[in-house]
């Protein structure tokens, strides 16, 4: 009998060494193609070192029509008036949302093929392209002296990071009829800036406008001429 107990014990012993659990991780990495068109000027004098201003127009100029782009914002400003300053327009595809880092790269692309002054790239957009700003400044901190969004929404997961951008002049521009875009987007983000000891960050508001609160900004020379103003620091965010 106590052959049999030590028996059964020892076969209980090794059936739960045998059902023993592991844990491990296993990294992935997933690659998708994402084509990006893109509008390109470039100022008179290309042999200097220039400002950059990369423009992310929203859903309404998606396609692969370029000229779309140049409906709105700068392209629409440099039709009368003239800017010394490369001027960088991406477009997305009909079917596509922003990516991020395609436009990222993009920018590294054009820096690459001509005289940019990186001291000096800003980024500004509209709508959907104000989201992709945002997203822009809050990813590579590091590349851009000005942000400039426009009727354009923040993540919750990028609002945990909108720290980042704390040393960033930025101008943000939201109509208070908006209602694609709720204006509290704007208001929140700014007031999450200024719990950031932001050092230079506005927020204005335009009481009688909807979500079309881009015209009256890009049609003023005020906007470039303080973007050309700003120079990236060294002060770490």
């Amino acid at each position: 009998m106590k052959y049999k107990v030590t028996l059964l014990a020892f076969l209980f012993s090794f059936l739960g060494f045998a059902q023993s659990e592991t844990t491990g991780k296993l990294k992935t990495v997933i690659v998708s193609n994402y084509e990006l068109g893109y509008a390109l000027h470039k100022p008179a004098d290309v042999e200097k070192n220039k400002p950059l201003i990369v423009f992310v127009s929203g859903d309404g100029e998606k396609g692969t029509a370029i000229e779309k782009v140049k409906i709105n914002g700068p392209f629409k400003y440099l039709k009368s008036h003239p800017l010394d300053a490369y001027i960088l327009a991406p477009q997305c595809k009909e079917d596509e949302n922003w990516d991020i880092e395609s436009i990222y790269q993009l920018i590294q692309k054009i820096q690459r093929e001509n005289n940019i002054d990186s001291e000096r790239i800003y980024v500004t957009g509209l709508s959907s392209g104000g989201w992709a700003a945002w997203n822009l400044a809050i990813s590579h901190p590091e590349m851009f002296a000005a942000v400039v969004p426009i009727s354009g929404f923040v993540d919750l997961i990028q609002m945990e990071e909108i720290c980042k951008i704390k040393s960033i002049p930025v101008r943000i521009y939201h109509g208070l009829l908006d209602d694609v875009v709720n204006v509290d987007y704007a208001v929140t983000v700014y007031k999450e800036l200024k719990k950031c000891n932001a050092q230079d960050v506005q927020l204005t508001i335009f009481d009688d406008a909807g979500h079309d609160s881009w015209t009256r900004v890009y049609d003023n020379p005020e906007i470039y001429n303080w973007m050309l103003q700003q120079k990236k620091t060294n002060t770490k965010n």
